[in-house]
């Protein structure tokens, strides 16, 4: 199957070139523009050649959700994955109804996209090649795909993972120690987390001094999400 033309739709210029580049790393995936409003994504969608949109909720001239709404009214069927920081029920809800495939929080893990993207276009190949499902597990599977087994690398939890980029994500300055206390696990582990975040790209590594004598601890900040 020939690579699937992703729209990545997101006003944030960090965030636009992140998922971008999240995208052109996944096989079978590749980014064809970005969209930094509402009005300029459903112009590219007027024209062919957009196989999914990765889509934000909170855009500066109007809601996500009126974008796909916009789109189905005008019979444009492309299927959306959620990308945003928007934690309301209501608009997991509202998304869901509307046919909205994947719903990702900000910031994630890049494999927490992988594994959504990979789950989705593994779906869309059993459907275009006229599969059917053997059982009522594998349908549960086609209607929940976020609840497939997510696959971070070998020793780390993908949960603990998640929870690690929601408390880089909610401010600047992270220690080992900060982290271990946050997520009650040791200090070590939390540093293997966070070293592998530092060393995909998605974490920056800096000195904090505390003025007092003794080695500058280690500091973590995200960098891939604003």
């Amino acid at each position: 199957m020939p690579d699937l033309r992703v729209l990545v739709v997101e006003d944030d210029p960090v965030a636009a070139e992140a998922h971008r580049t999240y995208v052109d790393r996944l096989p079978g995936f590749t980014c064809i523009g970005i969209a930094g409003t509402a009005a300029r994504a459903l112009q590219v969608l007027t024209r062919p050649g957009v196989d999914l949109v990765l889509l934000d909720m909170n855009l500066p001239d109007g809601h996500g959700l009126d974008v796909v709404r916009r789109m189905r009214a005008q019979g444009n069927q492309t299927d959306v994955v959620a990308v945003t920081s928007a934690r309301e029920v209501a608009a997991v809800q509202a998304a869901a109804r509307i046919g909205v495939v994947q719903y990702v929080l900000k910031p994630f893990a890049y494999e927490t996209l992988r594994d959504r993207l990979t789950a989705y276009a593994r779906q869309r190949r059993a459907a275009e090649s006229g599969q059917v499902v053997a059982d009522q597990d594998e349908v549960d599977r086609l209607l929940h795909p976020a609840r497939t087994t997510s696959s971070v690398p070998k020793g780390l939890a993908g949960s603990v993972l998640d929870r690690v980029v929601q408390l880089l994500g909610n401010r600047e300055g992270w220690t080992a120690e900060e982290v271990a206390t946050s997520i009650g696990t040791s200090r070590i582990t939390a540093r293997r987390y966070l070293e592998h975040l530092a060393d995909q790209g998605q974490a920056l590594r800096t000195q904090r001094y505390d003025g007092r004598s003794g080695r500058p601890k280690v500091e973590y900040s995200w960098v891939a999400e604003s």
